[in-house]
């Protein structure tokens, strides 16, 4: 436990429910906007076994996050677990059939929901993957933990921005795993109900009356689990959390049936013929070198043609 150190990034969740859920972790940067919540944490971290230290952080401002890694690597030396969880409703309406106009022209739409969701996400995960490798031991771990939503798996109508940031939080995890667990880090997607944070407007809390839901220490305890299980089976999944109920590790074998495992059949086969493909190009340039340029073109077609009728065969189910 005294070993992990990690960067914690917030935008408007609700900051003090939250982090009086983390002083189990040894070490903690956290970084807000908000300073006076985020010193009501550090403080309630350090009254337990935790250390904890604060920067202001925009998540909009890539040089305010670069501050918040160096900050960690000069406090603790290293970065063990990295957890963006920055966040926010749908800001601005878009993709209503309404613009707004200027000299007559319509003028681009305000994004900032997908600026905070997804983009900052990416350069927080850009880092991230960079300062892990700042003064780091053989054998250490490291993890890499998102915040999707339900709205991941549902869209929410009227919420084309939000929807579209959770669902591209999930494709990123689906994308970085194969790359991130060759170098011993893991990567899980987090993806709650609503919780009674301040996204949570209070519009919405009247919709959501009578509703369960999900506990903030719930949420918690699946990124803590999530970032520190060591069987590497678990990572590069979805922990869901549908409701005020147990948390829900969502098995490989999930992702890769129905129509994910159609999918991603089809895609294995586009590989395979990808593969086959090189494999000619290489033959080809081979036997060009050891003799010449008839024998060449003459095997060249025949492996082309026998690579097209099986790969066309498999392709076309």
């Amino acid at each position: 436990m005294e070993r992990w150190a990690a960067l914690i990034e917030w935008h408007t969740l609700d900051l003090p429910l939250f982090g009086s859920e983390i002083k189990c972790l040894a070490k903690v940067v956290i970084g807000d906007r908000d300073a006076k919540g985020a010193e009501d944490v550090v403080t309630e971290i350090s009254q337990t076994r935790g250390v904890a230290t604060f920067a202001p952080c925009d998540v909009l401002n890539w040089d305010s996050q670069v501050n918040l890694f160096e900050l960690a690597i000069k406090q603790y030396g290293s970065v063990d677990i990295v957890f963006p969880c920055a966040g926010v409703t749908e800001l601005n309406p878009i993709c209503d059939g309404n613009v707004e106009l200027k000299d007559g022209r319509p003028v681009p739409p305000n994004l900032r929901t997908l600026d905070i969701n997804l983009t900052a996400v990416l350069h927080t995960v850009h880092l991230a993957l960079y300062y892990f490798k700042k003064n780091r031991g053989e054998g250490d771990w490291k993890a890499l933990i998102l915040i999707g939503s339900m709205a991941s798996w549902q869209a929410i109508p009227g919420g084309p921005q939000y929807s579209a940031s959770k669902h591209a939080i999930l494709g990123l995890m689906r994308s970085l795993w194969p790359v991130v667990s060759q170098d011993n880090i893991r990567i899980s997607v987090i993806h709650p109900w609503y919780t009674d944070t301040a996204i949570i407007v209070p519009e919405l809390k009247v919709l959501l009356a009578g509703i369960p839901l999900t506990p903030i220490a719930r949420v918690a305890g699946a990124v803590f689990r999530s970032a520190t299980d060591p069987d590497p089976a678990t990572s590069g999944l979805p922990w869901v959390l549908p409701d005020d109920g147990p948390v829900l590790l969502l098995p490989r074998e999930v992702l890769n049936t129905g129509v994910y495992g159609m999918v991603n059949r089809r895609v294995e086969r586009i590989k395979s013929f990808a593969e086959s493909c090189k494999l000619v190009a290489s033959t080809t340039r081979d036997l060009w070198s050891i003799f010449g340029q008839g024998i060449t073109f003459a095997a060249t077609l025949g492996s082309i043609a026998y690579f097209v009728f099986k790969k066309s065969n498999a392709l076309a189910i």
